[in-house]
């Protein structure tokens, strides 16, 4: 937006300041809004010209550095009344910490514990300050060594903290046995921050960034990235950590402000206060806090001009679009809304995780010393018990044993009495190649069960009996690796979310960066393919840079218990697997009369196909061909591996190596190898154990749980191995995938009551925890409702008493008649001060009231837990107490779900809840549930040959499907009756763990929500229809 004559913005600042690399972005992008004209004084003015002859400016960004004249800016700012971004008179105080840490204090900011020495000449003795050889005294408190030492006036301690220079920030004084005596000094204790620093920097009291880097006081080295540049990973703040950000703001007045945090035993610290300070490499930053100066400046010098945040940032107008937005298929508009008055109040996603290897499994009985000498080794000495190893040490020592035990030669059957002993052969050699693929270990994907089956009593010399295990079954499992493909699918849903499914034109922007006003958790299962879909999802979503390692610490919470294991459920699946298997082997495959033609879905077996029978034995005839061909590929490779010397050790596993791969090899792909680490032997292996497993010759039996293990193969292998030319495996797929959409779906339920009682029994928890997270959602809303309408009784004058007691009554009520208990809290709110969360601003989601306060929670998981919540959602209404109800979902996505089949990887469920600030709060149309879900990756470039489908192929990665409805447009779910359609099955939230002490009354404290009330400009109607 232009404007006839521009606010002037005087930068006084010295110039090797101005001309850093974050200046310089952020006043670019300033000037794009076209409001400001910046000025810049220049060093010579600043140092030489008196204050008369300083350029006149509307609004001044100035503040101190070396060799700077403080005073003579003040008196440039008394004669001119410039709006002063950062004020000027306090920036004395951040040079004396004495003054800061007594300023802080003053407002109430935690600091760390400390004691000042003051010394009026140099080695003056002082009769408080005592030293001995474990601790300094001062003033009778006592500090134990570890202890920091600091100068009041600058950097420098004990552990001798120094600028940045190079690699070092930090030097460890071992032979330093006597504090220095020369100056003054402030003794902090140590805290234990488990090795990490936080910087925060404020744009504006409501405004904080926070980014970690590795302490350089645990070795003096800061870590760097290729170019040079220190390595800072995303940090999420609580909200006491976000108010302490506003409160250095104010107490320092400086809205431009960075600062050190300490976090230690779940407490947080400022221990620093540097003043002026910006972000470094951050694109996002830099929008965020031109943003957030342009409406400062604008509020302060041209209120009458409109600081909303245009639909696209001026300097992203010419942006090419990232060519990755392809992969995610637009579906249907979600974001119409019931009048101008509804907000989006809460977005709740439960989705699954992105493509990956094949999950693989060998199975042997071992009986050699060797393998069977770690069972006693790591379960304690307990001969009966069963072993698991994970960690790279114990890999590497069944690794050792293994590589003992591979003959060194393949050997020809000579005979039938020897196969036995070749395929135990093959199957250490299979053992060994997936402990050595990829060149590191991975206790997330890698690991191994030892489980004793025989023992023997053995005497020692000592002559006393022990038992022993003589014979064992080794459990190897391995594979289900989220794959390049996967993590770039999961980043790009994250940047689909971020544009699509928070409402508003334009950018959209979630910020990582924000207010306290937005807050987001993600919750993934303890599978490492779905850690690491979330954490890739959290990327896109926040706009982050840099590894996944570090964000998925960073973000993501594991919960197994909720997004993990079918053991609730296995009794009743294996019923509907046995039914399954009986349908699809009679000659009467699919025939059910309690069906019907308007509701195909209800029939036993519905979607499998009517030739089922006959696709089997074609199925097992494509197989064995596909394998011959890989066991072809194989024996060349079979060879090479002899030749490795028994003895090379793996090296250490380096996660952020592994998992931080967003490309596939090309290299390996153009010398004709499979794709990824997977070598042509353990492929072998893959393809040989289905081709056995899924039809028996000798009892003529097939096993149909195969189907699925089959139909993954086929569909990883089409898609990143088509460079090999297995011939036949497009047939193969076809067939696969013909048995698999009838198998996959029956599988959790033969008939909708099945897939009801099955769904609830695995999604029970996570159900129960999405029905917490609503209700928290609601009681949040109502507390802010009942304070800011106490808030306007108090202004008004002879208040009609009755009805405000009547109004809080209704409200009671409203609390009454849900089920949840007071006491169970989301268990978000767990430890509150320890568990970290994002705060993402909406503003730049252009959510029209932007104070208002939006909650995001992500589940993670794996395709069981999104059949299961998908059956429950559709068929709740089939249980006994609900059979008057309507489903929750239409009869159309009921056609559409039935037609889909397939919930592939990154398919997901979305749940958004709407609150309608112009009707009353008791009224039950006041919040408003919106379903809608994705099909996840869409598999039609498989059968393509258009250009598009050459594309994807070249790149190994299927576009996600859009967004679906699963309710008619213009229907109204409220959210009392989804909650009472899903309550039956959801755990109830006394049986979650306790999650807050008693008393607690939400996530934000009395004193947040009040501020948050000040700033929540209400909808006119609201005040009158709330009586």
């Amino acid at each position: 937006m232009a404007v006839s004559e521009k606010i002037k913005i005087g930068v006084c600042v010295m110039e090797k300041k101005v001309f850093s690399a974050p200046m310089g972005q952020i006043f670019d992008r300033l000037q794009a809004f076209g409001e400001f004209e910046v000025i810049h004084f220049g060093d010579k003015v600043i140092l030489e010209d008196p204050i008369e002859s300083w350029p006149v400016c509307d609004c001044l960004i100035a503040f101190y550095s070396s060799g700077y004249p403080l005073e003579k800016a003040e008196a440039y700012a008394a004669l001119r009344k410039p709006f002063l971004v950062n004020e000027l008179e306090p920036q004395h105080l951040l040079h004396d910490r004495r003054k800061v840490y007594e300023h802080l204090e003053l407002f109430g900011i935690p600091v760390p514990k400390y004691a000042l020495v003051i010394r009026e000449v140099p080695d003056e003795e002082l009769d408080y300050f005592i030293e001995e050889e474990d601790f300094v005294e001062v003033h009778g408190m006592r500090f134990w060594k570890p202890f920091v030492e600091k100068p009041v006036d600058e950097g420098g301690g004990m552990k001798e903290l120094f600028r940045k220079v190079g690699n070092r920030s930090s030097e460890f004084h071992s032979e330093v046995r006597r504090v220095r005596r020369e100056g003054s000094y402030i003794y902090e204790e140590f805290m234990p921050t488990g090795g990490t620093d936080v910087k925060v920097y404020t744009v504006g009291p409501e405004y904080a960034h926070a980014e970690a880097r590795k302490s350089p006081v645990v070795d003096g080295v800061v870590m760097r990235n290729p170019d040079g540049k220190e390595i800072r990973y995303p940090v999420l703040l609580t909200p006491a950590e976000k108010e302490m950000a506003r409160k250095v703001c104010i107490a320092f007045r400086q809205s431009v402000c960075g600062f050190d945090l300490l976090r230690s035993e779940g407490r947080s610290y400022v221990c620093d206060v540097n003043g002026w300070s910006f972000v470094k490499n951050s694109h996002k930053y830099y929008d965020d806090s031109a943003c957030v100066l342009r409406k400062m400046l604008l509020d302060a010098k041209a209120p009458h001009l409109s600081s909303v945040i245009p639909p696209t940032l001026p300097w992203k107008v010419n942006e090419l679009v990232q060519p990755s937005e392809a992969l995610t298929r637009q579906g249907s508009g979600i974001n119409g809304t019931f009048g101008q008055s509804e907000e989006l109040r809460s977005v709740i996603a439960v989705i699954r995780h992105g493509d990956r290897t094949p999950k693989q499994k060998v199975k042997l009985k071992v009986t050699e010393e060797r393998l069977l000498n770690l069972i006693l080794k790591y379960n304690g000495g307990r001969p009966r018990s069963e072993t698991k190893l994970k960690t790279a040490v114990q890999l590497q020592d069944l690794l050792d044993a293994t590589r003992m035990l591979v003959p060194r030669t393949r050997p020809g059957l000579e005979s039938d009495s020897e196969a036995e002993g070749v395929e135990h052969a093959e199957k250490l050699r299979q053992v060994k190649a997936v402990l050595e693929e990829g060149g590191h270990f991975s206790g997330i994907y890698r690991k191994v069960q030892l489980k004793p089956l025989k023992w023997d009593k053995v005497t020692k010399s000592d002559g006393e009996v022990e038992e022993r295990p003589v014979e064992a079954l080794m459990v190897l499992k391995y594979g289900g690796v989220l794959t390049h493909a996967g993590r770039k699918q999961a980043e790009e849903l994250g940047r689909y979310f971020r544009n699509k499914i928070y409402p508003g034109e334009g950018t959209g922007l979630l910020r990582l960066h924000s207010t306290y006003r937005h807050d987001l958790k993600i919750y993934s299962s303890d599978e490492g393919r779905v850690q690491m879909s979330a954490a890739a999802f959290a990327k896109g979503l926040l706009d982050l840079e840099g590894q996944l390692t570090p964000i998925l610490v960073s973000l993501v919470s594991k919960d197994s218990s909720m997004l993990d294991g079918l053991e609730n459920a296995s009794t009743e699946m294996d019923e509907a697997k046995a039914r399954l298997n009986e349908i699809i082997t009679s000659s009467a495959n699919a025939v059910d009369t309690n069906g019907s033609q308007e509701f195909p879905w209800t029939v036993d077996g519905a979607g499998l196909p009517p030739n089922a029978s006959e696709l089997l034995p074609e199925l097992v005839k494509l197989t064995k061909k596909v394998t011959e061909q890989v066991r072809l590929l194989a024996k060349d490779e079979v060879e090479q591996l002899t030749e490795r010397s028994l003895y090379d050790i793996i090296p250490p596993y380096d996660q952020a190596k592994a998992l931080g791969k967003t490309n596939m090899d090309v290299d390996r792909i153009a010398a004709g190898l499979p794709c990824g680490s997977e070598g042509f032997l353990l492929m072998y292996a893959r393809w040989k154990k289905l081709e056995r497993d899924l039809y028996n010759e000798r009892k003529e039996r097939f096993d149909i749980s195969q189907i699925p293990d089959v139909y993954d193969s086929c569909k990883y292998d089409l898609l990143h191995n088509a460079h090999l030319n297995l011939e036949g495996l497009n047939e193969l797929f076809k067939v696969a995938q013909a048995l698999a959409d009838g198998v996959i779906p029956n599988e959790y339920g033969i008939n909708p009551k099945q897939k009801l009682k099955i769904g609830s029994k695995i999604a029970r928890r996570l159900l129960g925890k999405i029905l917490i997270d609503v209700r928290n959602t609601r009681e949040e809303a109502i507390s802010v409702a009942e304070l800011k309408n106490n808030q306007d009784h108090a202004l008004i004058e002879n208040e009609d008493t009755e009805a405000k007691s009547k109004n809080s009554h209704k409200n009671d009520e409203i609390r009454k008649s849900s089920t949840m208990s007071d006491t169970s809290m989301d268990q978000d709110d767990d430890d509150d001060d320890k568990e970290p969360k994002y705060r993402l601003d909406p503003k730049y989601a252009n959510v029209k009231t932007p104070e208002r306060h939006v909650r995001t929670r992500l589940y993670f998981t794996s395709e069981s837990h999104i059949h299961s919540l998908m059956n429950v959602l559709r068929y709740c209404n089939l249980d006994e107490s609900l059979q008057e109800e309507e489903s929750l979902v239409c009869h159309n996505a009921l056609e559409r779900l039935f037609q889909t089949k397939e919930l592939d990887y990154m398919s997901y469920i979305v749940l958004r809840m709407f609150e309608n600030t112009a009707v009353a709060l008791e009224d039950p149309k006041r919040y408003r549930i919106e379903l809608t879900f994705s099909r996840g990756a869409d598999l039609s470039p498989l059968q393509k040959k258009n250009s598009e489908a050459t594309s994807l192929h070249q790149e190994h990665t299927l576009p996600i499907k859009g967004t679906e409805r699963l309710q008619e447009v213009g229907s109204y779910l409220t959210l009392e009756t989804m909650e009472k359609m899903i309550r039956p099955f959801a755990m109830p939230p006394e049986d979650f763990p306790p999650a807050t002490p008693a008393g607690f009354s939400g996530y934000f404290t009395k004193s947040m929500l009040e501020r948050l009330v000040n700033l929540w400009p209400f909808h006119k109607q609201t005040h009158s229809s709330g009586k």
